[in-house]
């Protein structure tokens, strides 16, 4: 039996870091549009966007946005399974 609770902590410890994560992350994301738009005046331009943005200005946006949803996620995931040990 015991081993049927250490699966179930470590199912509801996946969980919980995946929700975690994608909250982080959708935050992040949020944080980096109020940003770009103060800065820019527009929202980040995303890849299916059409227009004329500049190539450079479209790297830049993809660079920002996946480091910070990256960075977010990590230090959500492993806040998270602090919390849980």
């Amino acid at each position: 039996m015991p081993e049927l609770t250490q699966s179930k902590e470590d199912m509801m410890a996946k969980i919980l870091g995946l929700v975690v994560a994608l909250g982080a992350a959708w935050a992040a994301q949020q944080v980096i549009n109020q940003v770009w738009t103060k800065a820019f005046g527009h929202r980040p331009p995303k890849p299916e966007d059409e227009g004329d943005q500049r190539f450079g200005e479209i790297a830049a946006a993809a660079t920002v946005t996946g480091a910070v949803v990256a960075l977010a996620r990590v230090l959500a995931t492993r806040g998270a399974a602090r919390f849980i040990k």
